[in-house]
């Protein structure tokens, strides 16, 4: 199966993922085998029927919430390392280093299944490396939101998914704490 998501962002791939759960309702569009299996094949990551089962499941809440740890990382100074869950999550899937092309790439191998398309996420990440927005892809730093997005600021310091909403509710709560009269 080609890789669809190429002609598109890796990025916006990435975080369309990631935010497939709302932390803030607790709605997971991937709650079960069946439905990542949907989510899979309405990106082009699997071919329409392909079957999802539990340990599919694991492995794509794994990578979805190893992505968002990594992904809070990026309002940091330094750039960290992927977090242990996002290491374990991406060694279970089939990818190999190709030396094909203007750089090497990772790319998955096309097993049948749902591995493949969680395989091309993997490889959307390289992708995204490679097209240096890896580092602008970040998570609401509003406790409730953790919603990621795209930071697309000039010096890169976006630290809400919205200013009109999260952004309002860290600022007023500031507010708040430092007008309310000591004890």
């Amino acid at each position: 199966m080609a890789d669809a998501h190429i002609d598109g962002d890796p990025a916006l791939l990435l975080r369309d993922f990631v935010n497939t759960f709302d932390t803030e309702s607790a709605a997971d569009d991937i709650a079960t085998p069946g439905a990542l299996a949907g989510w899979l094949a309405e990106r082009g990551l699997v071919p329409e029927g392909t079957r999802a089962d539990e340990h599919d499941l694991r492995t794509a809440v794994a990578l979805r919430e190893g992505l968002r740890e990594a992904m809070s990382a990026h309002h940091g100074p330094r750039e960290a390392g992927f977090p242990d869950a996002l290491e374990d999550a991406l060694a279970a899937l089939p990818l190999r280093v190709t030396l094909t092309g203007p750089r090497p790439a990772l790319v998955p191998l096309d097993p049948p299944g749902t591995a493949a398309g969680l395989a091309r996420l993997a490889a959307a990440i390289m992708e995204s490396v490679a097209a240096g927005t890896w580092p602008r892809l970040k998570v609401c730093q509003e406790d409730t939101c953790r919603w990621a997005f795209l930071d697309t600021s000039k010096n890169r310091s976006r630290a809400w998914c919205s200013m009109s909403v999260c952004g309002n509710r860290t600022k007023t709560r500031a507010y708040r704490a430092r007008r309310r009269p000591r004890a």
